[in-house]
């Protein structure tokens, strides 16, 4: 596996590839690889002649400094895992390399990217669609490979996929789960055992709301009810939304794809984790 850390260096190398017609998956990443990664990678690698993973921290989608600074490093071990999965390139660009200017560019797609996330975390998804639109031209991939523990991120780059007119597959992938549920994070290092445990209570819960037979907002206050009586635990938003949309619905016949969106704060330090439910 070729370890790269330039922009031309990357383009020069893809484009020996593709003058002998190899196909090109990209997965993008910010480091502290774990098993959700892999399968990300190895589903790459599958389906792909050429597989390029990112590892780039990028600071354009943190609006708390205070997080992007304790987000987890460690890239000899993101490569090492990478190369056993059959990567063949590990991009690992430097912040100066990236944005030798900074990127004014402003991407908008309400109410995709305005809800949730967007509201709690404002200018996150333009942080996000810069640096993914930045890969995208760098690497020219014919899929791009994203995890789907991530929903909101999917729809906001499949909005900008479209908007851009870029033409390349996004293939969304199934989230991996610890095995008590908790869907595997980067930021699951930043636990403390006992909090991990306690974390496995976000899914435990969304999965009995899907067994309620009730309206959309007795769904809601149950979950958020239930998740904020765990000590340790606290809500900081949950919506049921259109799955494409992200458009909040008042009644389970207003979409006929339905998905809760959930964000909890974990731990005395606390540690923002996200995941969500399919209802149909």
């Amino acid at each position: 596996m070729k370890v790269i850390h330039s922009i031309s260096e990357l383009k020069e190398t893809l484009c020996a590839s593709r003058r002998e017609g190899k196909t090109v998956g990209l997965v993008p990443t910010m480091g502290a690889l774990h098993d959700g990664h892999a399968s990300l990678v190895k589903r790459s690698v599958a389906e792909n002649d050429v597989t390029v993973v990112s590892i780039f921290l990028n600071p354009t989608q943190f609006n708390d400094p205070k997080d992007l600074e304790r987000y987890p490093r460690t890239l000899d071990a993101d490569c090492a895992l990478l190369e056993a999965c059959g990567a063949q390139i590990a991009f690992a660009p430097s912040v100066k390399e990236v944005y030798p200017e900074p990127d004014t560019r402003v991407f908008s797609y309400p109410p995709t990217d305005s809800v949730m996330e967007g509201a709690f975390r404002p200018g996150h998804f333009n942080g996000v669609c810069q640096i993914v639109s930045k890969l995208f031209a760098y690497v020219e991939p014919d899929k791009a490979y994203f995890g789907e523990k991530d929903y909101q991120q999917i729809c906001v780059i499949r909005r900008m996929v479209d908007d851009l007119g870029l033409g390349l597959e996004i293939v969304a992938c199934p989230v991996v789960r610890e095995e008590s549920g908790l869907a595997r994070s980067s930021r699951n290092t930043l636990l403390t055992e006992q909090e991990r445990g306690i974390a496995a209570n976000i899914y435990r819960v969304l999965k009995e709301s899907c067994h309620l037979v009730a309206g959309v907002q007795a769904v809601h206050d149950f979950v958020v009810t239930k998740i904020n009586a765990v000590p340790g635990l606290e809500v900081q938003y949950f919506s049921i939304v259109d799955g494409n949309t992200l458009a909040d619905i008042k009644d389970w016949k207003d979409s006929e794809s339905v998905v809760g969106c959930i964000t909890v704060f974990c731990g005395s330090t606390p540690i923002r984790l996200i995941d969500h439910i399919r209802y149909k």
